[in-house]
């Protein structure tokens, strides 16, 4: 039988260290306050959730590269974990077409290499602050298939939406044969009544890439009137930075 580890039998002690309470509390707020920082000027971002065990030579890489592009050809800034697999085609595809990409990486026990297509890249400590800056600076979500970090992203950017906590920007979801059975679960929800059918508009399922272009131009492009603004200079002692696109 496994062992508890330190760190789980500190947990179940209770009540620990307040100093490490303050620790972990101040670490917390520089993180976030350098995200914020740094992230400052990248503008109208679109955010890219899936899978890193996807190679390049895999259908869903090509897919995501491809999708990444034409959103990058609207003008919105391509962000992503900044790992390998899908995280790496949604920068690469923004790389392809001379649009702006970014990068959210996190340190792991086993550590996530950055993928070689990022104009800018912040390494953050703890996943909960990734998925706010992900979803701070985001105008749309789309959603890769992914596992349980992916899923995790996706239910929480619907969950803002749902209870309005963010504005109700769109969430497109690739491909219908691979989320065929999530569909089917939300169909229940909906049915047992744990979600309404308004909830369950909140999210666009498709394999069309021109549909997909089509919401973002309606529902972010349009409805909040996204365009060029005169450029601002960043200041260094704030910790703010300026996009350089790499080739």
């Amino acid at each position: 039988m496994k062992r508890a580890t330190k760190g789980e039998i500190e947990f179940f002690e209770g009540p620990q260290s307040r100093w490490r309470d303050l620790k972990f509390t101040v670490i917390t707020c520089f993180q976030l306050i350098k995200g914020f920082r740094i992230l400052h000027f990248v503008g109208p971002c679109i955010t890219f959730f899936g899978s890193a065990r996807f190679e390049e030579d895999h259908k869903y890489y090509q897919l995501t590269r491809k999708i990444a592009g034409e959103m990058a050809k609207l003008g919105f800034t391509i962000i992503t974990g900044g790992g390998p697999g899908l995280m790496e085609a949604a920068n690469r595809g923004a790389k392809d077409v001379g649009g702006r990409s970014i990068g959210c990486n996190i340190e792991l026990p086993e550590e996530q290499e950055p993928n070689p297509f990022l104009d800018l890249m912040i390494v953050l400590k703890y996943f909960f602050i990734r998925k706010i800056l992900l979803i701070k600076y985001s105008y749309a979500f789309i959603v890769m298939p992914g596992g349980y970090g992916t899923m995790d992203e996706y239910f929480e950017a619907l969950t803002l939406i749902q209870t309005k906590t963010i504005l109700n920007f769109p969430v497109i979801i690739f491909d219908q044969d691979f989320y065929h059975e999530l569909e089917h679960q939300i169909n229940k929800m909906e049915k047992e009544g744990t979600i309404s059918a308004i909830d369950k508009s909140q999210f666009l399922l498709t394999d069309s890439v021109d549909e997909a272009v089509k919401l973002v131009k309606d529902r972010c492009i349009k409805r909040y009137r996204l365009s060029k603004k005169r450029y601002f200079s960043p200041l260094r002692w704030l910790f703010e930075k300026r996009i350089k696109l790499k080739p």
